[in-house]
């Protein structure tokens, strides 16, 4: 099986809502510095970003204009506004989901996901709590790694003049 079909059956499993677990985001307890309710989310956030940010979910592999953005700018989390990523950090991974070899400081916590019968690292907002992707030590240099990030879970905001 290709690179490229074994992620797009990844894509299919993790939208699929019978594969992700109830609960909200497994931080579970912890407080965050922007906190809303489960209703609050649902209300500031649309039902795509919501299922991302708050219940793990996984957009199509390709259907992010993100994906494609070349301008010179920053990504924030579409949860709480915080600044996660420059456009200097984002590569084109092949993947179908933005992706970044590096974040700025601070920005992430991360947890370990046993779901899809594989181990792997979530990172979400240190701010807000919301699940934003995983991370991979399939890179470019110099780091290495490939922090593969939910389009819908991002805000692009232009750099000025």
């Amino acid at each position: 099986m290709t690179r490229r079909n074994l992620l797009a059956l990844f894509s299919a499993l993790g939208a699929s809502p019978a594969l992700r677990a109830a609960a909200p985001n497994p931080t579970g307890t912890k407080k965050f510095a922007v906190e809303f309710s489960d209703a609050e989310w649902k209300q500031r956030l649309s039902p795509a970003q919501y299922d991302v940010l708050r219940r793990e979910g996984t957009e199509r592999a390709f259907t992010s204009p993100l994906n494609k953005e070349k301008r010179t700018g920053t990504y924030h989390c579409v949860g709480c506004d915080q600044a996660l990523f420059t456009s200097a950090m984002k590569f084109d991974s092949g993947t179908g989901w933005p992706s970044f070899f590096t974040t700025l400081a601070g920005v992430f916590g991360t947890t370990t996901d046993t779901k899809l019968f594989m181990t792997r690292t979530e990172y979400h907002c240190a701010r807000c709590g919301g699940h934003h992707g995983h991370v991979f030590d399939d890179g470019p240099a110099p780091t290495g790694k490939r922090y593969c990030n939910n389009g819908v879970a991002l805000k692009f905001v232009e750099a000025t003049a």
